[in-house]
């Protein structure tokens, strides 16, 4: 242990020796940190932001969704006595961090001037759901309105296609589960900011006009969505899986998982023979198909991007470890002059490489810390293309410290490894040679 501290003593003063050398280096690998950082950064807050905004507005990390069928043909996607159903799950997932119902369905909505757009409707209780009114932006109207029977939520492109204000009237339609018609007329409550594309397929009503729209009783829900403790994210398939064996366990019909969306399932549910409560249970990756593919293109482009950056600048850095090294061939003859072995050589060399690169690494991230905290708190607007993706309107960078330390930790060993081979070629030279080296 003293020797190696006498070593790390040595290396830093070597380094301090060669300031202007060490400065060129260290400068260049910080700015690799840096960047690495910021780029992980960027991938990472993305994906949280896709996630969170995607799991708060359509859809659970887990769902418990189903289908009711009175008589044969097309069924309800509701969940009748769901009371029980919430229970069950809570007994059956220790690993839920929260758990709220929705109402879900399609239909028609159509303004005083005659105008219709095709939407999901979802039944809400704003007062019940934080997150949701954590997550959107209110451009007009009160969020908290849609409290009250009769009102209705709008995002803007919807308001503009229908033509339509705060305190307008609108009217749905949409099939109830005996497969009648119905009609519900409704005000305008709120008119909330773009999402991204999953905002302009639903629109947004109180659980009352829900169950009115549907004709359905207060003992009805159409999901139950689930939200898991974070260190439980990457098992949902596990948690998914577990919660079906219960339900069946309780005398529950439970469909098979199939990977697909709820939604999809319809036409197939329309044909089989059953009556009753059919269960269905999905994670947010089978419901949203697009936002799993975009959240796997931003972290591969992110991946890619990271390696091209990685691989040129420290390429760069190799080089100028290699004529640094080479540079002090005659130091290194000298003290294998005087008695130190070629290992005790090359350890010297490459515990100041390894320094270099930590300290160079370490000064680079907390740079980045610095620009992820600036960036975040400007709330820099995205183009709208990228909105698209990421489902928010600013910027947003995402912190993961463990991946700081695996990029201090990789730059130190990929500095190590780029002074290794120099290190020993020179390390080899007779210390005749070496001293007698020019270069």
């Amino acid at each position: 242990m003293a020797a190696l501290f006498i070593d790390l003593r040595i290396a830093l003063l070597n380094l301090l020796e060669h300031r202007r050398r060490s400065a060129i280096l260290a400068t260049a690998i910080a700015v690799v940190a840096c960047l690495s950082v910021l780029l992980s950064a960027l991938v990472s807050g993305a994906r949280n932001s896709t996630l969170d905004v995607a799991t708060t507005i359509a859809t659970g990390e887990l769902n418990v969704g189903g289908y009711f069928k009175v008589t044969a043909g097309q069924p309800a996607a509701v969940v009748s006595d769901y009371q029980p159903v919430k229970e069950l799950v809570q007994r059956t997932l220790p690993e839920l961090d929260s758990m709220v119902d929705r109402g879900r369905g399609w239909g028609r909505v159509i303004s005083d001037q005659g105008v219709a757009i095709f939407a999901g409707i979802a039944g809400i209780d704003v007062g019940a759901e934080p997150r949701f009114r954590n997550v959107l932006s209110v451009a007009s109207g009160r969020l908290s309105d849609l409290q009250q029977p009769n009102t209705l939520l709008l995002f803007e492109e919807q308001a503009k296609k229908l033509g339509v204000k705060v305190g307008d009237s609108i009217t749905l339609l949409a099939s109830t589960r005996n497969g009648a018609t119905n009609t519900v007329d409704c005000k305008v409550a709120a008119i909330a900011r773009e999402l991204g594309a999953l905002t302009r397929l639903v629109v947004y009503i109180s659980m009352p006009t829900w169950r009115q729209l549907y004709r359905v009783k207060n003992d009805v829900t159409g999901v139950l969505h689930l939200r898991v403790q974070p260190q439980f994210a990457d098992n949902l398939p596990e948690l998914a899986e577990r919660l079906r064996k219960a339900l069946r366990g309780a005398g529950y019909q439970v469909m098979e998982g199939d990977g697909q969306a709820s939604f999809n399932k319809l036409d197939r549910v329309s044909r089989e023979d059953f009556r009753g409560q059919l269960l269905d249970v999905t994670t947010w990756e089978e419901e949203l198909p697009f936002q799993k593919w975009s959240v796997g293109l931003l972290r591969g482009v992110g991946l890619v991007l990271l390696f091209t950056l990685s691989f040129i600048t420290l390429a760069g850095v190799m080089n100028t470890l290699a004529i640094a090294v080479r540079e002090r061939t005659r130091e290194i003859g000298t003290l294998r002059a005087i008695g130190l072995q070629r290992t005790g050589v090359a350890r010297l060399f490459l515990l100041e490489a390894g320094l270099l690169g930590a300290l160079g690494a370490t000064a680079g991230v907390a740079l980045a810390v610095v620009l992820i905290f600036i960036t975040n708190a400007s709330a820099i607007p995205l183009p709208l293309v990228i909105q698209l993706f990421v489902m928010k309107a600013t910027l947003t960078l995402a912190l993961e410290p463990g991946a700081s330390v695996v990029v201090i930790a990789l730059i130190t060993f990929a500095t190590t490894l780029a002074a290794l081979f120099p290190t020993l070629r020179a390390a080899r030279r007779s210390p005749v040679d070496a001293i007698a080296h020019f270069g």
